[in-house]
């Protein structure tokens, strides 16, 4: 479980909060996840053994999509209480000026959060109160 954090998961959550969390991705970063956990635990595919078994074995309840969504809402509530003259605040409120392609707009960044707000019952501007904010999104500190 050490080596899991240690190595696996920090590998996988590196930039992480910055991502755009398409089905797509979702699927790559389970799919590595999983080949990570097989390939320590040395269960291969041949024998099929379900996910949700190894998981159990090792001790793991959440995927680690549901990590990259608590940091992601957790960097989303820092840079909110930004002053309005901070660059990532800056960054996050501009919109392109060029004309955009034909057909359906790709899934930003901004409407992940939202879903993730939305799953969570959080609410614009709950983001000022630092304490509840971490309390919503699931964020709780196991080590000090």
């Amino acid at each position: 479980m050490n080596i899991y954090n240690a190595l696996i998961k920090s590998s996988l959550l590196c930039g992480a909060e910055t991502w755009r969390l398409t089905e797509n991705n979702e699927r790559r970063v389970e799919a590595t996840e999983m080949d990570a956990l097989r390939r320590s635990s040395r269960i291969s595919r041949k024998e099929r053994i379900i996910n949700v078994t190894i998981r159990q074995k090792i001790g793991l309840e959440e995927p680690i999509i549901k990590e990259i969504e608590q940091n992601q809402l957790t960097w989303h509530g820092h840079i909110q209480r930004m002053a309005e003259g901070r660059l990532p605040k800056i960054a996050l409120k501009r919109m392109p000026k060029q004309k955009r392609a034909r057909g359906r707009p790709k899934k930003n960044w901004m409407e992940g959060i939202r879903k993730a707000m939305n799953e969570r019952n959080l609410n614009e501007g709950q983001w000022e109160d630092r304490k509840q904010w971490s309390l919503g999104v699931g964020q709780h500190r196991t080590t000090f």
